[in-house]
């Protein structure tokens, strides 16, 4: 219930407004509302950074991943907040509202477009950060979870570790994503086609809408409770736990990674794992990283290499019979075979020395920081080997480009279309990432950006038709006609149907019931219908 401001509290708030600046006015106020809306009293003023404190850009970077979004010129929040328990969320909304202070909610900050800390067409605004909200409540007689949204998933790996070696979540590859976004986007990993993604393995939530109440599975409701489940960040709510199901893991997995060059043959092996990857054995994830490199020799000239890096829920013999009857071409040998626990290839599989220890998990800092720019698709056929040798020739003339690809299938066709918003599912072999990255700020950023723009262009026909879809956890803001303003329905549905597909209007009516007046929103949140 939210409290009524008394006579004297305005009045010390007038008195205030003559005597102090707009931001320190604007914080003030925030701090006593959030007084007088919280169900205990507490400092608040300890949980408020403002550009004023030398410790302000330290909160503000440490864990947003794309420097392109942390220029000098791009917008920043007049203060950030750092709720410590959840009612201090609930009075955050509340205030919000009451003082009419435009919101933005972050959890990790890996956002590709930084839209949960950046407000390109609405100052001034605040940034909630659920960074201290990091709580984790292992359940291992249930093979349940409760995990509080400002942990990341490295951390929510090592705790189910540590209660058994067994168990484990299909989740992130990246260790420093936050939970509470990375599960709205669908949460895609290495055991995607074995148990789904993070968003097919959540029973329950507990989110703040928009009225700042605290609403749980049966509270909201099974329609918000499907939205929130791949419907994307920053639409509905703000999520404070997840409630997720524990999958069994076998004590021994196996890891390997398998280079090719284009002189090896990684144009054909390449065009032979697109018809191979998404039906091999589901519990083998092979993706595909793709990007340039030197070749010294008499002259040193650039190749293309395609690294083969997999994940096998089994050992590493069953492993070898496996790839010798499906994908022999890859050569795989034992050699190449790494034999380790569930736990350990986590570590392996985003890029960390083998002697590393566990405990980097629990660092919840991104170890990946640079200006980039990406983009996504999802291919339906296999792309020919001339259009493969086309990608290469665009590679070979950028500075530095990466490619990622995903392989579907598994478990991940089990799904409709419609059992979540997340539509990718039966039909998808794979999924692209494409990023271009640099590292002298803005001098050369539009260079980059026009590369990766022209490079999307080429691969049209390739991908996904009708529409050309997209994940939403890869946010593009070049999607759309106008996609710095999400509150035209006809505007939003250019990305909207990419994101989403016919899950697009079932999402928008499930917002227009629960947050009519947008209090949830940044430039391609779901909008409501006009009232």
């Amino acid at each position: 219930m939210v409290s009524p401001i008394s006579p004297l509290s305005i009045l010390f708030l007038l008195l205030l407004s003559l005597s102090m600046p707009a931001s320190s006015l604007l914080q003030e106020n925030f701090v006593q509302c959030l007084n007088l809306n919280s169900k205990t009293t507490y400092p608040f003023h300890t949980t408020i950074y403002t550009p004023n404190d030398a410790s302000f850009k330290t909160i503000l970077d440490t864990t947003a991943m794309n420097l392109r979004c942390l220029l000098p010129s791009s917008p920043k929040p007049e203060f950030i907040f750092t709720p410590l328990q959840d009612s201090h969320v609930q009075a955050a909304v509340i205030c919000s509202k009451k003082l009419g202070i435009h919101l933005r909610v972050r959890s990790g900050g890996h956002d590709y477009e930084g839209v949960s800390y950046v407000s390109e067409n609405e100052t001034p605004f605040i940034v909630i950060d659920l960074l201290k909200l990091r709580g984790i409540n292992v359940d291992i007689k249930t093979k349940t979870a409760w995990i509080q949204a400002g942990a990341t998933i490295g951390e929510v790996y090592y705790r189910i570790y540590e209660k058994s070696s067994v168990l484990g979540y299909p989740a992130g590859l990246c260790t420093s994503l936050g939970v509470g976004g990375h599960i709205t986007g669908g949460a895609y990993g290495t055991m995607m086609r074995k148990y789904g993604l993070g968003a097919d393995n959540v029973l329950d939530a507990e989110i703040v809408d928009a009225n700042g109440n605290i609403l749980d599975r049966e509270k909201m409701g099974e329609d918000l409770f499907w939205a929130i489940r791949g419907g994307g960040g920053g639409s509905f709510g703000i999520v404070l736990w997840w409630k997720i199901k524990l999958v069994q893991v076998p004590p021994t997995v196996t890891v390997f990674t398998v280079t090719k060059s284009l002189e090896q043959g990684a144009t054909k092996l390449l065009h032979r794992w697109q018809e191979v990857a998404p039906f091999i054995d589901e519990n083998l994830f092979i993706r595909v990283i793709i990007q340039p490199s030197s070749v010294v020799g008499n002259k040193t000239q650039r190749t293309i290499t395609t690294t083969y890096n997999a994940v096998f829920l089994g050992e590493a013999r069953t492993l070898l019979q496996v790839m010798k009857k499906s994908f022999p071409e890859l050569g795989l040998t034992r050699k190449d075979c790494e034999e380790t626990s569930w736990i350990k290839s986590v570590l392996y599989i985003a890029n960390f020395p083998s002697d590393t220890p566990l405990e980097v998990l629990l660092k919840g800092k991104p170890t990946f920081k640079n200006f980039f720019k990406a983009k996504s698709d999802f291919v339906k056929e296999p792309i020919p080997e001339n259009g493969i040798e086309g990608l290469w020739q665009r590679l070979l003339v950028e500075d530095s480009p990466l490619l990622i690809w995903n392989p579907y299938g598994g478990k991940m066709s089990e799904f409709s279309e419609s059992d979540s918003p997340f539509p990718h599912r039966n039909g998808t072999l794979y999924k692209i990432q494409y990023l271009t990255l640099w590292q002298d700020g803005d001098k050369n950023a539009a260079k980059h950006i026009d590369w990766i723009r022209k490079l999307y262009n080429y691969m049209t026909p390739y991908v996904s038709k009708f529409p050309r879809e997209a994940y939403v956890n890869y946010r593009d803001l070049d999607l759309g006609i106008n996609s710095k303003n999400s509150t035209s329905y006809i505007e939003a549905s250019a990305w909207g149907y990419r994101y989403f597909k016919d899950n697009f209007n079932k999402l928008v009516k499930i917002k227009t019931r629960v947050d009519p007046e947008n209090v949830f929103r940044h430039e391609q949140s779901i909008p409501p219908l006009p009232i």
